[in-house]
């Protein structure tokens, strides 16, 4: 009993590894999760960050886009556009199998047939595309405009 309640943990310590995020920073390639940052001309650049969530993808974007206009020596930045795009392509399936045996007298053949459930486990994306517009002073009176320290400081604990 014992064993098996060991092996129960060892495996479940394994599956939660799977789905662990990775911790805030750059993307070593264009698919892995992390940031992107592609500039487009002065003061304009595309931001994007791929994570495993919608809402750590979008909240890690507007953190990322804060960053770069500070880095820009700016104030504030504007969303002029954004996209979300999610990924589940390895997060389930289904599958057809066809089995037989023999023994004896007897002899059987069996059909099974398999359907993935996407029940968290799998390898599913988001990545949050912004394209941001950077500026000084006061920031703009508008939906999509943000104060760059003031994202920074709201974001700290992710």
């Amino acid at each position: 009993m014992i064993r098996t309640a060991s092996a129960i943990a060892i495996l479940a310590a394994g599956l939660m590894g799977c789905t662990t995020a990775k911790p805030y920073g750059p993307a070593a390639s264009a698919t892995a999760q992390g940031y992107l940052v592609q500039p487009i001309e002065t003061n304009r650049y595309r931001v994007s960050y791929t994570a495993l969530t919608p809402d750590e993808a979008r909240r890690y974007a507007l953190r990322r886009a804060a960053e770069v206009t500070v880095e820009q020596g700016a104030d504030w930045f504007r969303v002029v556009s954004n996209y979300t795009d999610q990924d589940y392509s390895r997060s389930g399936g289904s599958s057809v199998s066809v089995g037989g045996s023999s023994g004896g007298r007897y002899s059987g053949v069996g059909v099974g047939v398999g359907i993935g459930l996407p029940l968290g486990g799998g390898d599913s994306k988001t990545t949050e595309a912004l394209e941001i517009i950077t500026g000084s002073g006061s920031k703009p009176d508008e939906p999509n405009a943000y104060d760059a320290r003031s994202v920074l400081v709201n974001t700290a604990g992710y």
